[in-house]
């Protein structure tokens, strides 16, 4: 597997259809993705976003691999390599147990786990895996289904930090304090720090082209700006910080050559 496909982002119309299914607030979705993908479901490669678990894949195994494998084999948490290095680590436990390799690791902005693929709304893990390529729509879609499977949209709705990050990030929640930084993360979004969608598109285009516009957050900062410059003279399109259809138009041209 390769691991890239559409590589879409986020749009207006698929955050807000979540939104809406869920009946939750913006600022309250937005901390979950904040806190889980810092608000971004892929790699600048275009491959999603993962965390390979070495303790699930030695529990879903059984320890068979503890042995000859214990960076990828362990009962304990931890071993993390970090964003693209997380796939040599899955690629190597995938030649020893595939299924097991791709239910051990969390997947795009809600990082769910391979193993959660049915209350995410799939079938097997390897289709789960494939939808998770297309789009970050199709992976907020799939936290909605984990979150409604789980019994934990009323945690979402009342705010009840402590609830949702036990439930939704596992025991250890309170070490890593799931609980607080969604908490901070909800008040800054409420407080007025709003992405804009059609910039974080466009971010995160100018991830995939190489013109590194920093953060994928949907502020446009000065590196966003300037990224956004850059394509445009490359592209001959004037020298205009703006962000607009045209612009955005050409961003996807050159990402579905890549």
């Amino acid at each position: 597997m390769t691991f890239t496909g559409a590589a879409q982002p986020l749009t207006k119309q698929g955050f807000m259809k979540v939104v809406d299914d869920l009946e939750v607030g913006v600022p309250e979705l937005l901390a979950v993705l904040s806190v889980e993908s810092r608000a971004c479901g892929f790699l600048p490669d275009r491959r999603p976003l993962i965390l390979f678990e070495r303790h699930i894949f030695h529990k879903r195994t059984r320890g068979a691999f503890a042995g000859s494998d214990p960076d990828l084999s362990d009962p304990r948490p931890g071993g993390y390599a970090g964003m693209e290095k997380e796939y040599r680590r899955l690629s190597r436990a995938m030649a020893l147990d595939r299924a097991a390799a791709l239910m051990s690791a969390s997947w795009g902005a809600g990082q769910i786990m391979g193993f959660n693929h049915a209350a995410a709304g799939f079938d097997a893990v390897e289709p789960m895996v494939a939808a998770m390529q297309a789009s970050e729509d199709v992976q907020l879609e799939a936290v909605a289904a984990f979150l409604t499977a789980n019994d934990l949209v009323g945690a979402l709705r009342a705010r009840d930090w402590t609830t949702f990050a036990r439930r939704y990030n596992g025991p250890a929640f309170a070490k890593h304090k799931y609980d607080v930084r969604l908490a901070a993360a909800r008040e800054m979004y409420a407080a007025g720090a709003r992405p804009d969608v059609e910039v974080r598109r466009a971010q995160l285009f100018l991830t995939y082209l190489g013109f590194a516009p920093g953060a994928v957050d949907g502020l446009h900062g000065k590196r966003s700006r300037g990224a956004v410059v850059a394509f445009r003279q490359r592209e001959g399109l004037g020298t205009s910080e703006r962000v607009d259809g045209t612009l955005i138009g050409a961003l996807q041209a050159r990402v579905r050559a890549l």
